[in-house]
């Protein structure tokens, strides 16, 4: 299974990695960073093929996706 950095004190909760995410692995979290944003987390980590589209996609460079 891959292994899914997410930087959650820079997330700006834009979901772009949510909307993109092909297995619909992503969600966001119900507690807030510093910023006042609801960070991304990982909703479903056994579906995660890996792919990489939700680092790709993320704006501020928040995700990081080792396989």
């Amino acid at each position: 299974m891959p292994k899914l950095t997410i930087l959650e004190e820079r997330c700006k909760s834009c979901g772009l990695c949510i909307e993109f995410c092909p297995k619909g692995c992503l969600g966001f979290t119900d507690k807030f960073n510093a910023q006042g944003y609801r960070p991304v987390a990982w909703v479903k980590a056994e579906d995660c093929n890996g792919c990489a589209i939700c680092a790709r996609m993320c704006p501020d460079v928040v995700i990081e996706v080792m396989k």
